[in-house]
């Protein structure tokens, strides 16, 4: 059994990743209390009804009151709007953190409004599904996923040790990062592979001489899992490439370099370029797989109609 870790929780903003980490502490017993807040009174009462959290505040300040650590679970966009918000009821000693995919940008909006003596431990939790709101969260979400936390400079380190112990305590594997490194990375496993799954899903749209029955009869092909990425929530990825512009940009562009060159291998009918590439990717699929980071399960682990996982 994981010892508590924190007197006090406050969570705001209440979707998938808040919900799931308030039953991931549940589950371990890592908070003593969870508050949570949500800008939306529907959302509050959905949060109440469901049990998440103990307490639901109906203000920010309210949430974050005596709390030990206080996490920002709202898009990136917002990070410094509600830091601000929340700064002149901060407890002095706590820790602030956040689970948005961008860093540099969250660090540039949230650090200037953190009061002195609170710390401010900036994380990345590699987890989620293509669903949202306060009802998509579930205990195992973390298990054996990544967080990567990006302390910014001066931090004390009792902060965030303190932190990467909840985040182990909730299942997740941890790892820290300088910021600019975590958005370059995250350009090339997130944030570009996102983007390409919206253009090729609005491709497919556009072409309407593929009438809608055909491409939604006939996804398993391969387009089906690029509607998966696609049905992310839109607030938050307009965010993110609004705020990893930088990375997102050199990421892409290496990406249409890749696709000229295989446009021109097709062209030319070059077979031995294609297989050898196509070689060397495969080689990727199986390192991911290796490192347990998805299951080698033939079509991804899904379930036949028969609930039988498919052959």
């Amino acid at each position: 059994m994981s010892k508590q870790i924190y007197g006090r929780v406050a969570l705001i903003g209440l979707g998938l990743i808040a919900s799931s980490m308030f039953w991931a502490m549940k589950r371990a017993g890592l908070a003593g209390e969870v508050t949570g807040f949500a800008r939306s009174a529907e959302t509050r009462d959905t949060a109440r009804k469901i049990g998440l959290c103990d307490r639901i505040c109906d203000t920010a300040a309210e949430a974050v009151k005596g709390a030990d650590l206080v996490v920002l679970c709202v898009p990136v966009g917002a990070m410094g709007a509600v830091a601000e918000d929340i700064a002149p009821f901060l407890k002095p000693g706590a820790t602030v953190s956040d689970v948005g995919s961008v860093k540099r940008a969250v660090i540039d909006a949230v650090a200037p409004h953190i009061p002195e003596g609170v710390h401010f431990v900036p994380a990345h939790p590699l987890a989620g599904t293509e669903h949202s709101g306060p009802e998509s969260g579930f205990a195992e979400l973390y298990d054996n996923r990544w967080c990567l936390l990006v302390p910014v400079e001066g931090t004390d380190p009792e902060a965030t040790a303190r932190l990467r112990a909840l985040w182990e305590g909730m299942g997740a594997n941890v790892d820290e990062m300088d910021a600019d490194h975590h958005d370059l990375v995250l350009a090339v496993t997130s944030h570009t592979p996102h983007l390409i799954a919206y253009t090729m899903v609005g491709v497919a749209d556009d072409l309407r001489r593929v009438t809608d029955s055909e491409v939604i009869k006939y996804s398993a092909a391969g387009f089906r899992d690029f509607t998966r990425i696609a049905a992310s929530d839109p607030t938050m990825w307009r965010d993110v490439f609004l705020t990893n512009k930088d990375a997102t940009l050199e990421i892409l562009g290496r990406f249409t370099e890749e696709l000229f060159a295989l446009q021109r291998a097709i062209r030319t009918g070059d077979g031995q370029q294609l297989h050898d590439y196509f070689t060397r990717t495969r080689a990727i699929r199986r390192g991911i797989i290796d490192a347990g980071q998805d299951t080698a399960a033939p079509n991804f682990g899904r379930q036949t109609a028969s609930g039988e996982p498919a052959e």
